[in-house]
């Protein structure tokens, strides 16, 4: 097996790394003060007004950290500022359990929580881990990732949250809370400057307008040169060039009563994102041969491409939410609708060969509405109930398009110059008509999606600190989804097969029930023929054409709905929490729970989009033709699309849709609040039957349920303060995950292998010291960081590159991240500081996948470089 490790450049590093873990974990021997004051940290324990601890929502409650049940990390505020977390993606550097990816664009993100979570490449899969922006749901990561203005603190829920939230939390929940508008005035203004011109302003600003009407506004720009270079165009890449916008009113008219309204709006227009070539193959002769060229060195950031490939996210909505408190009762109402337009333009060959290009211009309106009701009684029992509904549209128009360079290129893949010319006749084609510079395909995809859920939960307190709690969830969950496609390259919509027979009967075959009405005999010695690719060097007693079939990427496949697949999927499940919390002490509780999750079926909005086994069975394949090429139309046997008269040319099975996810865990956690001294533990064994398991093929996409998928493992966190101004942390996450069932993966069966993606080891370990300067106010905050994930295959294969190898050269990924900043705050509210994040400049391959129509070769994303700056913040 190769191992192909980045990150070894980490090796320094576990110098540091093993420094401040031993500090972290040898200092609760030393006094421990009692003054922690405005030290806050990134596992969930904060000083400001609650007694060194941090008031959450994650029970949908407030409760302090310690009194809420469930495995949560939080990240305060001014943890975000300190570490210069600016968005979504910077997360998981402080919490481990946590990881997020960019890939193809700036929208393209995936959030996975315990090794759990799908990727955001397709709208008609909806992530696994839920994310919510103050109380609202957001469906799509694309939707979430602006840069992150006036948070008050994120909360990361662990593990299946379906009790509490309303739509998708099999996998989790990453829970955004900003702070609401003050009736005191104030306000922050930010300038920060770094390498790659890197200029990010923000601003915010927020006071009384009555004795009951408040407001806030707050803004951002965040604009970057990029860190890349495409090389021929002499342009930058994986730029920055964002900004946001957002305004809120509370009106609370009664002390019992309140108003919040937000809206907000946020642009993303940046040249997205930088690939590189892991392995190059055999086609990159092909390449060159055309006048064009790609990198050969990973990490040096340079990239060919014959265009800029364009990343366009608008997002904008408006929310409103009411409490009211009523006695022991309170009542929530959050009702929102918001708008995601989203486009992506690029060369997505990654050569600078003018080969092919994909645009998709892609549009959700979503609406929701939640409705809550709590109480706070004085007796031993409690509950929360709520309701939650959701309708959310889809649109696609997407297409490929064949460049200048396309039909050379291809030619030379067939077997040299003139290839296609001399072939097209007997095919049937225009000469000049395969890979013409134009249109490739065309398609429209749609899905409305409506859905509704109840959810509560019970708590029994029979005496004091001893509370049993009950939970459920049911949801109800309906998708019609329309797909609509234009293949339009010719050599994609001739069989192959077929059309050998037709030439071999002289053209008086030509269609399967012509082909099915010859003699038994005449048919068996025609599909023997036609069936059998040509050795080298002969034509006789075997078929020319299928050496063309590796080029049929894009063939047709039948409109849906039609005759036979209605175009929908209906769902519906019942989740259920059990659990047990105990207070051992007033400093340490401990408690056990069971938890069921659920996630609806997703639909494959993509081109690799295919009918199921069930619905069609497709003709044979010749020898050595890979699966993504249709069997014969005219040896196909009976099957509903064929009996129905809606088969078309090269059609094959795969998936239009994967069912629903559903998860359960044992999770048994013990939390302890000392005096300078705080940790959480949560132990868990956790499964997801039906992994909705979505992997780029080479060509396209393909969405499979896993039978099942499994991982145990414990989380530990803990924040020490050795002395004033001091504070430590330290958190770690350890996952055994397993297929326990994955038979029909595109790698094939990896039941009883460990999932790619997953380090076994994740750990996230700070030290933030304040230096006073006597009694001025004046202070010094300086703060050190640092994360790692274990050495791990980065996936568990590739489908083209490994099919070859019996998948033995496996790529893989080690992360040892170094963050740090320095901040002078004085009295007067003005901030001076420093910050760099990956301070070492740690270079590691994001991931990988089957170059595009480039058999052999392997492209990658690689790892951002060092960044710096300096910062002024002025608070008012």
């Amino acid at each position: 097996m190769r191992s192909n490790v980045t990150g070894a450049a980490g090796k320094s590093r576990y110098t540091l790394l093993a420094g401040v873990t031993a500090f972290a974990l040898a200092t609760p021997g030393v006094a421990l003060a009692q003054d922690t004051e405005a030290d806050e940290e990134d596992i969930g324990l904060e000083a400001p007004e609650s007694g060194n601890q941090i008031i959450v929502t994650a029970s949908k409650r407030e409760q302090t950290l310690q009194e809420t049940p469930i495995s949560v990390s939080v990240t305060s505020g001014e943890t975000l500022e300190n570490a210069q977390i600016r968005d979504v993606l910077d997360l998981q550097t402080v919490t481990p359990s946590l990881r997020v990816s960019q890939l193809q664009s700036a929208s393209a993100s995936t959030f996975i929580i315990r090794g759990f979570g799908n990727g955001d490449n397709n709208f008609g899969i909806e992530p696994s881990v839920g994310v919510f922006i103050d109380g609202v749901f957001r469906s799509r990561s694309a939707s979430a990732l602006s840069d992150l203005p006036n948070v008050e603190r994120i909360e990361v829920l662990r593990g299946p949250q379906s009790t509490l939230f309303g739509k998708n939390a099999s996998a989790g929940v990453i829970s955004v809370v900003t702070r609401e508008p003050q009736f005191d005035f104030g306000g922050t203004l930010e300038a920060s400057y770094g390498n790659y011109n890197a200029l990010i302003l923000r601003g915010d600003i927020t006071g009384p307008l009555t004795d009951t009407l408040a407001f806030s506004v707050d803004g951002s720009y965040n604009r970057r040169d990029g860190f890349a270079e495409i090389v021929n165009l002499d342009e930058d890449i994986n730029n920055r060039n964002r900004w946001s916008a957002r305004g809120q009113l509370l009106f609370e008219p009664t002390p019992d009563l309140s108003f919040r309204a937000i809206a907000d709006y946020s642009k993303i227009d940046e040249v997205c994102c930088q690939v590189g070539t892991v392995v190059e193959g055999p086609t990159g002769a092909a390449v060159r041969a055309t006048g064009g060229e790609l990198d050969t060195d990973f990490f040096a950031y340079e990239s060919f491409l014959n265009q800029e490939p364009l990343s366009q996210v608008d997002n904008y909505g408006v929310s409103l939410q009411a409490d009211y408190e009523s006695g022991a009762f309170s009542f929530t109402s959050i009702t929102s609708y918001r708008e995601l337009e989203n486009i992506l333009d690029q060369d997505v060959d990654f050569t600078s060969a003018d080969v092919v290009s994909e645009r998709r211009d892609q549009k959700v309106s979503t609406f929701t509405q939640e409705l809550r009701i709590a109480t706070n009684f004085d007796g031993p029992i409690n509950f929360l109930l709520g309701g939650f509904f959701f309708d959310e549209t889809v649109e696609q128009v997407s297409g490929l398009d064949a460049g200048s360079d396309a039909r050379l290129f291809f030619d030379l893949l067939a077997g040299g110059p003139g290839v296609f010319d001399s072939v097209e006749p007997a095919l049937g084609i225009p000469v000049g008509g395969s890979f013409a510079e134009g249109p490739f395909t065309r398609d429209e995809f749609g899905m409305d999606n409506q859905a509704w859920s109840i959810f509560g939960t019970v708590d029994f307190e029979p005496v004091d600190g001893l509370v049993f709690t009950a939970g459920f969830n049911y949801t109800d969950d309906k998708k019609d989804y329309t797909l609509q496609r234009e293949a339009l390259d010719p050599l994609s919509n001739v069989n192959l097969v077929d059309q050998f027979i037709v030439v071999a009967t002289g053209g008086t075959v030509t269609t399967r029930d012509q082909f099915q009405a010859l003699p038994q005999g005449q048919q068996d010695a025609l599909a023997g023929l036609a069936l059998t690719p040509c050795p080298p060097g002969t034509t006789d007693n075997c078929n020319p054409f299928l050496g063309l079939s590796a080029l049929q990427f894009q063939p047709p496949w039948p409109n849906v709905p039609n005759e036979v697949e209605d175009g929908q999927t209906r769902d519906d499940d019942w989740s259920y929490t059990l659990r047990l919390a105990y207070d051992v002490a007033p400093e340490l509780n401990v408690y056990l729970s069971y938890a069921t999750g659920f996630k609806a079926s997703s639909v494959n909005l993509s081109a690799d989009s295919r009918p199921t086994a069930l619905e069609f069975t497709p003709g044979p394949v010749p020898d050595g033709i890979g699966s993504t090429v249709g069997g014969s139309n005219f040896l196909a046997p009976d099957s509903p699309i064929v009996d129905a008269g809606i088969d078309v040319t090269n059609l094959t099975t795969g998936s239009r849709v994967a069912g629903p996810e559903k998860a359960k865990v044992w999770e048994v956690g013990m939390k302890g609040q000392f005096e300078g001294v705080g940790f959480n533990l949560a132990l868990f064994d956790q499964t997801l039957e039906g992994f909705q398991s979505f992997i780029f093929t080479g060509t396209g996409f393909q969405l499979n349920n896993a039978g099942e998928q499994s991982v145990r493992g414990f989380e530990f966190d803990t924040n020490i303060t050795p002395a004033d101004g001091l504070v430590l942390t330290f958190a770690t996450t350890y996952l055994d995950a397993v297929f326990d069932d994955f038979v029909d993966s595109p790698v094939g069966d990896l039941s009883g292998e460990r999932p790619g993606g997953i380090p076994e080891w994740t750990i996230a370990t700070s030290a933030t010291y304040t230096h006073e300067f006597g009694a001025s106010g004046n202070r010094l905050v300086t703060r050190v960081d640092y994360s790692h994930e274990s050495n791990t295959p980065i996936n568990n294969g590739l489908p083209t590159y490994n099919a070859s190898l019996g998948n033995s050269e496996i790529f893989f990924r080690e992360i040892n991240l170094v963050n740090a900043s320095s901040t002078v705050m004085l009295d007067n509210g003005l901030e001076v500081g420093i910050w760099a994040r990956n301070l070492f400049n740690d270079q590691y391959i994001m991931t990988v996948f089957d170059g595009v129509a480039q058999a052999g070769t392997v492209s990658g994303y690689p790892s951002p470089p060092r960044t710096y700056g300096g910062i002024v913040r002025f608070r008012f």
